[in-house]
C-alpha cells in the first residue's frame, strides 16, 4: 500500500482569530473546525494532512522551507501577507511544491490593497470567497494531481 501524500496546511495572522474576528467577512467558525474538517476530507481523500497557524512571517517562511523535505504539497492562507509578504513568496518558489493559495474572503470584492497578491504569483492555484469550504476544494485538487503523480 502506498504511503499517504503529506499536505501541510499554513494559516497566518489573525487567523487564530476566526469565528470572532468579523464574522460577517470571515465566517463563525473556528480555525479549529476548519482544522478538523480539513483533517478528515483529507484523510477521505488519502490524504496525510497536517495544520499550522502562525501570527510570524518568520515561523511561515520557516514551516515552508522545511516542507521541501518531507511534504508533498502545500495549502496555505497567508492572511495579510498575502499582500506584503515577498519572503513568503520566494520560500514558496524554493519549497517546489504544489501550492494552492485560500482566503476566505473574495479578496477582489474588498479593499483595493488586497487585490494584489504576492502568494499568487508562486502559486498552482487561488480559490477565495468559499468560505472554509476553500480548503476542502484545496484538498481535493491537490489529491487529483498527487495521486496522479503516484500513478506515474
Amino acid at each position: 500500500m502506498a504511503k499517504a501524500p503529506k499536505v501541510l496546511i499554513l494559516n497566518g495572522p489573525n487567523l487564530n482569530m476566526l469565528g470572532k474576528r468579523e464574522p460577517d467577512v470571515y465566517g463563525r467558525e473556528s480555525l479549529s473546525d476548519i482544522e478538523a474538517k480539513s483533517r478528515k476530507h483529507g484523510e477521505g481523500l488519502g490524504l496525510s494532512v497536517e495544520c499550522r497557524q502562525s501570527n510570524s512571517e518568520g515561523e511561515l517562511v520557516d514551516w515552508v522551507q522545511a516542507a521541501r523535505d518531507d511534504q508533498d504539497a502545500l495549502i496555505i492562507n497567508p492572511g495579510g501577507y498575502s499582500h506584503s509578504s515577498i519572503a513568503i513568496m520566494d520560500a514558496l518558489l524554493a519549497s517546489a511544491l504544489p501550492v494552492i493559495e485560500v482566503h476566505l474572503s473574495n479578496i477582489h470584492r474588498r479593499e483595493a490593497f488586497r487585490h494584489h497578491s504576492y502568494v499568487s504569483k508562486v502559486a498552482d492555484a487561488v480559490l477565495c470567497g468559499f468560505g472554509s469550504y476553500g480548503y476542502l476544494m484545496a484538498l481535493d485538487a491537490l489529491a487529483l494531481r498527487l495521486n496522479a503523480q503516484q500513478e506515474t
